[in-house]
């Protein structure tokens, strides 16, 4: 019996292209810290040292310290200098990143609350990438953040990425969860799609659908968020899954 709903959020719940916003978070970024790292440099170290986070699976260390500990000493400063820049940025100058998200704040909140108005438990699984406060912001961008989730997905907490199954298997153990209690609504069909790999349904959003490989999806099993929406308050099928 399916028990809880596990949302992703960039391009899935946020109507926004990954890429596009990716390309401008680092320029804000380097703007705020560039008098410190020089911007090639630190973008540069940023999308070597996020790789590094997503190779790792160790257990022992957070996400957050598998960045810190590949990061601040490539780039020449001690964590407790340069830290503080970061979350100066984050608290100050990523909130203005809001004006670069056209079609907020779209149907969010209308789907998250549908799933908790049937009796789901909901929890906000975005690849574990960034602090809690940046993760927080977007879910405040499209209404949702006060909304009862039962576990938000941070690299403060996690110990792996998306698409690594362990990622999923974290998840499940934090939400003491089988696979098929679960479902996974997402739009990226590597990231999300890996959840399957341990027999959790995977319903891709093809709003923003990221498919590297262009992989067929299942008729049944995707759609825009508004159609999961609305297809959710009817129930259907998704896989062997009767969703009520």
């Amino acid at each position: 019996m399916l028990r809880t709903i596990l949302f992703d959020l960039d391009g899935t719940l946020l109507p926004i292209d990954t890429d596009q916003f990716v390309a401008q978070y680092m320029k804000a970024l380097s703007a705020h810290i560039g008098h410190r790292v020089p911007p090639a440099r630190l973008v540069e170290q940023i999308m070597a040292s996020t790789y590094a986070m997503i190779r790792d699976t160790s257990p022992e260390r957070t996400n957050a310290e598998v960045f810190a500990a590949d990061f601040f000493p490539k780039v020449g400063w001690a964590e407790s200098e340069l830290m503080p820049v970061f979350d100066e940025f984050y608290r100050l100058r990523f909130p203005a990143l809001r004006s670069t998200c056209p079609g907020l704040p779209g149907v969010a909140r209308e789907v998250v609350q549908s799933a908790v108005d049937l009796g789901y438990d909901i929890a906000l699984t975005t690849n574990p990438l960034f602090p809690r406060e940046a993760i927080e912001e977007r879910m405040r961008w499209i209404g949702v953040l006060d909304m009862p989730w039962r576990l938000i997905t941070t690299y403060e907490v996690m110990h792996a990425c998306k698409p690594q199954p362990a990622y999923y298997r974290e998840v499940l153990t934090m939400l003491d969860r089988q696979p098929e209690e679960c479902l996974v609504v997402g739009n990226d069909v590597e990231e999300d799609g890996a959840a399957a790999k341990l027999g959790i349904p995977v319903f891709f959003v093809t709003d923003y659908l990221i498919s590297r490989n262009g992989t067929p999806l299942p008729p049944d099993s995707s759609g825009t968020l508004a159609e999961f929406g609305g297809r959710l308050r009817r129930g259907f099928h998704i896989g062997q899954q009767r969703v009520k």
